[in-house]
C-alpha cells in the first residue's frame, strides 16, 4: 500500500450478492469507513445475475463476476463445459479412491487466484470454501489474507453429504487460515470458542448475522402473505425449503396445537420436498398452510414483519448448525416477531440475550415445540410482549449498527500487523490419499 493511499479489501465469495448478504453488509461498512473495496464473485444463474445488477447500482463497492455460467458464446460454453467436468471427475476419483482435490471445492477456482493475485489488494478475506484454496495460495505468495467463517465448512451438511466432501482437506485449509493470517472471524460466540479449541488459533471475532435497524424504514405494512389476519401466523424462511431445517419438527407438532394459527414457509424448494410436505400435511390444515416463493433482498423483511411468530427449528446434529447463529433467527428479532427455536448452542446464546422474546424447544422434540406454541398463542398479551422484546434485543444487541465496529475493529488490526505477512506457514497437501 502507497503512502497516504486508502487500503483495499478484497472480499473471496465466488458467489452472487443477492444470496450473500453477510459479504455485502461487511462489504459495505468497510466502503463506508474508507476502504477501498472489491467483491469477487460469479454469476451461476440468469435471475441471481438481474438481482445482482440491480443490487450493484446502489452498494458503495466494486462487484467483479469472476465467472460467468449464464454468459452466452461458444468460448464461455466450452470453459462451462471443462469447469464442471473437472469437478464431477474429481468427486468421482474422490469416491473411489480418497483422493482429495481443490476442484471439488467448486467451479473456476484456478482464475478466481488469478483475478485475486493480480489485484494487489492489502487484505483479502475468504468467504467461502473454494475461496479457502484460493485465500491459502495468496498467503503463500505473501499476501495478507484473512477468513470470514460464515459456517464451519469442514463441519456443515448432515452426515450423509458429508461422506462425498473432502473434509481432510477444508480442515487443512481451515486450520492454515486460522492459525496464520490475519484477520478471522465468525457468526457466534460459540463457533468462535470451538474454532479456537479445534485449531489451537485465537478464537475469531464474533461478527453476529444481524441486519440493520435502518431496514425497518422499508416496513410497508401490506399482509401480502397471510390470508386470514384474524388468528396469528407462524413464519420460517431460508434460501432452501428442504430436509434438515425444521421443518419436520413443525409439520409434526401442529396435530398438537391447542389454538388456530396460519402456518407459512418461504424458499426454493428442494427436489420433492414441496411435495413431501403436502403428504405430512395433518387432517384439516391443508387451507392455513401456504408454500412462498424467495422474495428479493428489499422485500424479506417487510414478509417478515407481517406474520406474529418466526420459527427457526435448526438441527444439533450438524455441528455448524449447532454452532452458528443464523441470518433467520435475527431477522425474526428485527421484523418484531416473537421467536420459537430449537436449543442449539448458537441459537441458546441469543435467546440468553433475549430472553423474553426467544422462546427454546429441544431439537427434534415436536412435542416440545407444540408446548412452546401453545404458550405464545394461549395468550394475546404474551405473544404481544414477546414481540416487544425481540424489538428491544434488535434494537440494542442485533442489528447491524452494533456489529459492524467488531468487523471495522478486526480489520483495523489485521492491517496494522504487518508482522503477520512475513511469518512461515506449515505445508499443507491439497490434493493426496487419506492418511
Amino acid at each position: 500500500m502507497k503512502c497516504g493511499q486508502k487500503p483495499t479489501v478484497a472480499l473471496l465469495t465466488g458467489n452472487s450478492l443477492c444470496h450473500n448478504p453477510r459479504a455485502v453488509k461487511e462489504a459495505s461498512a468497510l466502503a463506508r469507513a474508507g476502504y477501498r473495496v472489491c467483491v469477487l464473485g460469479a454469476w451461476s444463474h440468469p435471475d441471481f445475475k438481474a438481482r445482482d445488477r440491480r443490487l450493484i447500482e446502489h452498494l458503495p463497492f466494486a462487484f467483479i463476476p469472476v465467472f460467468d455460467l449464464t454468459a452466452p458464446g461458444l468460448h464461455n460454453g466450452i470453459s462451462r463445459l471443462g469447469w464442471r467436468a473437472g469437478k464431477r471427475a474429481a468427486d468421482v476419483w474422490f469416491d473411489l479412491t480418497g483422493w482429495q482435490s481443490p476442484c471439488q471445492l467448486g467451479f473456476a477456482i484456478e482464475r478466481m487466484f488469478r483475478q485475486a493475485l493480480g489485484m494487489s489488494a492489502d487484505l483479502y478475506l475468504a468467504h467461502s470454501e473454494p475461496c479457502l484454496y484460493v485465500a491459502v495460495r495468496l498467503l503463500r505468495h505473501g499476501r495478507r489474507v484473512g477468513v470470514d467463517m460464515e459456517d464451519w465448512f469442514s463441519e456443515d451438511l448432515l452426515p450423509e453429504a458429508r461422506r462425498h466432501r473432502p473434509l481432510r482437506l477444508l480442515r487443512a485449509l481451515e486450520g492454515e487460515l486460522l492459525s496464520h493470517g490475519a484477520y478471522a472471524s465468525c457468526p457466534s460466540q460459540a463457533m468462535s470458542a470451538a474454532l479456537a479449541a479445534e485449531y489451537g488459533c485465537p478464537p475469531p471475532a464474533v461478527v453476529y448475522n444481524a441486519f440493520a435497524w435502518s431496514d425497518r424504514q422499508a416496513l410497508d405494512g401490506a399482509a401480502a402473505d397471510r390470508r386470514n389476519r384474524t388468528i396469528p401466523s407462524i413464519y420460517w424462511f431460508s434460501t432452501t425449503l428442504g430436509p434438515g431445517r425444521g421443518v419436520e419438527d413443525l409439520l409434526a407438532a401442529l396435530p398438537l396445537l391447542q389454538h388456530e394459527v396460519e402456518i407459512h414457509l418461504r424458499g426454493d424448494p428442494a427436489p420433492g420436498f414441496a411435495e413431501w410436505i403436502r403428504t405430512r400435511i395433518p387432517e384439516g390444515w391443508h387451507d392455513r398452510i401456504c408454500l412462498h416463493p424467495l422474495v428479493t433482498n428489499d422485500q424479506l423483511l417487510p414478509r417478515i414483519a407481517e406474520h406474529d411468530i418466526g420459527f427457526a427449528g435448526e438441527t444439533s446434529q450438524c455441528r455448524s448448525r449447532d454452532l452458528t447463529v443464523t441470518n433467520k433467527i435475527l431477522h425474526y428479532l428485527l421484523g418484531g416477531l416473537a421467536v420459537v427455536a430449537s436449543d442449539t448452542s448458537g441459537q441458546r446464546e441469543v435467546a440468553r440475550q433475549a430472553p423474553a422474546a426467544v422462546h427454546l424447544y429441544p431439537s427434534d422434540d415436536p412435542a416440545g415445540l407444540a408446548a412452546q406454541l401453545n404458550a405464545l398463542l394461549a395468550s394475546a398479551e404474551t405473544l404481544a410482549r414477546a414481540k416487544v422484546a425481540a424489538l428491544a434485543a434488535a434494537q440494542h444487541s442485533f442489528c447491524w449498527e452494533r456489529q459492524e465496529h467488531v468487523l471495522l475493529d478486526a480489520v483495523g488490526c489485521a492491517l496494522d500487523d504487518a508482522a503477520r505477512v512475513s511469518q512461515s506457514s506449515p505445508t499443507l497437501r491439497v490434493a493426496g490419499r487419506p492418511a
